[in-house]
């Protein structure tokens, strides 16, 4: 709850939907496109865009953008500019390089020697300021200080050997990904086809599905002739909502050729050796819809694990456990479950009320928490309370909790924290606050239970987050395994550095 308050922020989401069959379809792309990019909301709310193509040589492409949340960014008759499109890339956006103005919108699209090509990207390039110098001294000026922008331009440069009067885009992207080893999951179309690239260590997420006819949605029976086109996503939570069943995810490194006639990979760009992966572990702690799943496992499924791992870890003496409404609510059941305690809800949450920050006058403002949250004190008066939170970034939002259901008759109320404390920036996409703002930086984290007016405050370790979320992933690997020729497993790794200050790559500033 406390990563919401505190402005804590995904960069942003990216969707990509393909027809199949014959074209022009009967698919209503643009509609495929705007509903995917609905159910990546949560991944950004600053602005959004839809680059459509009729896939025709030269294609047509349709541009749609607008500031805000998707639905107000595409009314209604701005969406009717789109419905020729056969296939399209879209993506939302909460902005942590470049400003937040329209210019900054993405999908890109620039001209290249060889036609259009339409970028969007999810992550942020650790050694962006290298490469802006890079691209400019081949004369190329950038108009807005996006990444995206700079990997749209890379893309266009002509890499080595590649002939001229045809666009090797395999050789093309290769070259971006040898240019910078992270963050970023890529959407790039060109004229009939979309490219889907992951970073060689998978940093950010990115997954394919399939439409598929309703009746057949969910049926075991659904062969490739059913298949009414191709979507990918940052998440897999989008799928449900247009009739998409889950394929597969993209591997780190990998980039997949997605067009009317199928889906296939073209290439694995490798780590350098003894480098494993590092997907971000804050997809699973925080930033990812409960419904996603990632390396074969669902986020729901894995937060109730850290919830019971957190109860192994932490337990305590109390009457009842409850939990910060929702983002934590997977947790507090785990943790219930694991202790024998009875959870319920303390905390009834107005859900029409804005952030926190946003207070017109002293008054309002100390009673921030009261007009956001209600106290549902017969559940809990006289008792000792454990409550369960994602997170304590600063400390400021947690405590006028703890005063509100103390004042409301709890004896007690014990913080139990789902997550290792945060104590680094993160570089790869994420928007946190400042080493010097984070509470576990301070002086007062010595004593953070007083602090914030609680009875204790512990926090779930980095090895029991760990282990919370490859114990999923080793279970997966088996069960493919079962089913496999092969015995060998995939490796698993993790970012952690936002706790541990460990990179998985050298930074470059």
């Amino acid at each position: 709850m406390e990563f919401e308050e505190s402005g804590i922020g995904e960069e942003c989401g990216v969707f990509g939907c393909v027809a199949a069959g014959e074209w022009p379809t009967q698919l209503e792309v643009a509609q495929v496109l705007t509903l995917g990019l609905v159910a990546l909301q949560h991944r950004g709310q600053e602005s959004a865009g839809i680059v459509t193509s009729n896939g025709a040589s030269p294609p047509t492409y349709t541009t749609l953008k607008g500031m805000g949340l998707v639905n107000t960014a595409f009314p209604p008759d701005a969406l009717l500019k789109l419905r020729y499109g056969n296939l399209g890339i879209c993506h939302t956006r909460y902005s942590t390089t470049g400003i937040s103005e329209l210019q900054n919108c993405q999908p890109f699209v620039v001209d290249t020697l060889h036609g259009k090509i339409a970028v969007a990207h999810n992550g942020e390039l650790v050694n962006a300021h290298a490469l802006r110098k890079k691209v400019m001294r081949h004369g190329v000026g950038l108009s807005t200080c996006s990444d995206s922008e700079l990997i749209t331009q890379l893309l266009a440069l002509n890499p080595p050997l590649e002939e001229q009067d045809a666009p090797d885009w395999v050789a093309r992207i290769k070259n971006l990904m040898t240019e910078t080893p992270t963050s970023y999951s890529l959407l790039v179309m060109f004229k009939d086809v979309i490219y889907a690239v992951r970073d060689p260590y998978g940093n950010r997420p990115l997954c394919i599905g399939r439409l598929v006819p309703i009746s057949k949605l969910h049926s075991t029976g659904a062969e490739e002739e059913d298949t009414e086109g191709w979507v990918v996503s940052s998440e897999s939570c989008s799928f449900q909502s247009i009739g998409a069943k889950y394929y597969r995810e993209v591997l780190p490194g990998e980039i997949v050729q997605i067009s009317k006639h199928g889906v296939k990979s073209l290439s694995v760009v490798p780590r350098p050796e003894g480098d494993l992966p590092a997907f971000c572990i804050f997809e699973y702690v925080y930033f990812a819809r409960p419904d996603s799943i990632f390396e074969g496992q669902m986020v729901y499924t894995v937060r109730q694990r850290c919830g019971r791992q957190l109860a192994i870890e932490a337990p305590t003496d109390a009457d009842v456990v409850s939990t910060v409404p929702e983002s934590a609510t997977p947790a507090a059941l785990g943790y219930a479950q694991q202790s024998g305690l009875p959870y319920i809800e303390v905390l009834c949450k107005n859900r029409y009320v804005g952030r926190t920050f946003i207070q017109p006058n002293t008054r309002l403002r100390q009673l921030g928490v009261a007009k956001k949250f209600g106290a549902l004190t017969d559940n809990f008066a006289g008792k000792r309370v454990v409550l369960i939170d994602d997170s304590i970034v600063r400390g400021n939002t947690i405590s006028p909790i703890i005063k509100l259901l103390k004042e409301a008759g709890a004896t007690e109320v014990h913080i139990r924290v789902a997550s290792p404390p945060l104590r680094f920036p993160c570089y790869m996409g994420i928007n946190i606050p400042t080493k010097e703002e984070l509470i576990a930086n301070k002086p007062e984290f010595q004593n953070i239970a007083g602090y914030i007016g609680a009875a204790s405050v512990q926090y779930l370790t980095v090895e029991g987050l760990v282990s919370a979320v490859q114990q999923g992933i080793a279970s997966h690997q088996d069960d493919e395994r079962i089913g496999s020729s092969s015995k060998s497993s995939k490796p698993v790794g993790h970012c952690t550095a936002c706790l541990t200050g460990k990179y998985p790559v050298e930074l470059e500033w």
